[in-house]
């Protein structure tokens, strides 16, 4: 099975002024086969977000390689971090992040518009992918006017409308009750049954239980990577 992402010998250290280094990440390594559902579990301050960043290209690592698709992250300037950024990754955050004053497809379209995709064509896209998330009949909308669980799947349309490589999700159910949480977790359950890659950061261990993998991280380092049982009930 193709490798969509690895990483080989990772730190990321950051330095202040004299202060000691504070090692995010300590040589880390992992590899993760395209079409893979990834938990990344681990207490605050064990490296969860850090590693989410790099494999994200959100931040670039102190040592080692990240390689995207086949492509060494850290050896790209500012300009091909993001673009590769674009054309791989879509992210889904705990706290949807939308854009009040703008329609459901007009929030959905935003990254076509940072790959310079023609307004029709960025306008079609958008409602395609609210249509894939079940919002297909909320178009024109504004996020004031849907429900929380809405507005997650709205997140979830405008992660998807760049047809990622890797779908990232950091807690996308921290702020929904638990009936709501639950459709949402059964919509990255078809997702992943379509072959999507995710990557999921949680402190739940009955939404790692949905995934393929955990991966534990304590101290900057993988403590644990093992295969589980998914379980979609």
């Amino acid at each position: 099975m193709e490798d969509v992402a690895q990483i080989q010998n990772v730190q990321k250290v950051y330095q202040k002024g004299n202060a000691p280094p504070v090692f995010a990440l300590r040589r880390v390594n992992m590899t993760i086969p395209r079409g893979q559902y990834v938990a990344i579990m681990g207490p605050s301050g064990s490296g969860k977000s850090t590693l989410m960043n790099i494999l994200g290209c959100l931040d670039r690592p102190t040592e080692g390689r990240y390689l995207l698709a086949g492509k060494d992250v850290a050896q790209m300037n500012d300009t091909e971090l993001s673009k590769a950024r674009g054309e791989h990754i879509g992210f889904v955050f705990q706290a949807f992040n939308l854009i009040p004053q703008l329609t459901v497809e007009d929030n959905v379209s935003v990254p076509l518009f940072y790959q310079g995709v023609k307004k029709a064509e960025s306008r079609r896209r958008a409602i395609e992918s609210l249509q894939r998330v079940g919002l297909g009949d909320r178009l024109g909308h504004r996020p004031s006017e849907l429900s929380g669980g809405q507005q997650q799947r709205v997140a979830i349309a405008r992660a998807l409308v760049t047809r990622p490589s890797i779908l990232m999700a950091d807690a996308p159910t921290g702020n929904l009750d638990s009936a709501t949480g639950t459709a949402i977790l059964k919509l990255f359950d078809e997702l992943h049954d379509h072959g999507l890659t995710i990557i999921m950061v949680t402190h739940d261990d009955s939404v790692a239980k949905r995934c393929q993998r955990v991966v534990r991280l304590k101290d900057g380092d993988i403590d644990s990577d093992e295969v589980v049982l998914k379980q979609t009930c």
